[in-house]
């Protein structure tokens, strides 16, 4: 059985629908999960975990959110090298480019990217509830 982490931050609320589609998509597929807010994540946290979907919405000029998800996302940096990863978020404006610069910074740290990351504008509609519930099971394989 596989031990996955689901880490996210969400200002309006459309992140943690996400979070937990992926929760209940790697449960569904047999693992026990257990979902933090990035306040609540670390990377003393890392290596117990087989896996572990990050999720963040984007901000501002296309970035992470600045005060708590980014500081906690790079500290955990250093430990994604072969650590299996997904990740997933939802935007307001632009077209996806923090997550396209996010993907490029986790492979460049060495980890392994187990799934396309999911996107979605504003509010996830059906499809994306079913991709973050696909990358939940991803993850648990």
């Amino acid at each position: 059985m596989s031990n996955i982490a689901v880490v996210y931050w969400s200002g309006t609320g459309n992140t943690k629908i996400m979070a937990d589609c992926v929760a209940n998509g790697a449960k569904e597929a047999g693992a026990e999960v257990t979902v933090y807010t990035s306040a609540e994540f670390s990377a003393d946290l890392m290596n117990k975990f087989d896996a572990i979907a990050f999720g963040c919405p984007s901000m501002g000029a296309e970035q992470l959110e600045e005060s708590e998800f980014e500081p906690m996302f790079s500290s955990c940096e250093s430990k994604l090298g072969g650590k299996k990863i997904a990740l997933f978020g939802s935007y307001g404006w632009g077209t996806g480019e923090w997550m396209q610069s996010w993907q490029e910074n986790c492979e460049d740290k060495g980890a392994n990217l187990v799934c396309e990351s999911v996107i979605c504008n504003e509010t996830p509609d059906d499809e994306a509830q079913k991709a973050c519930y696909d990358l939940g099971k991803a993850l648990a394989v």
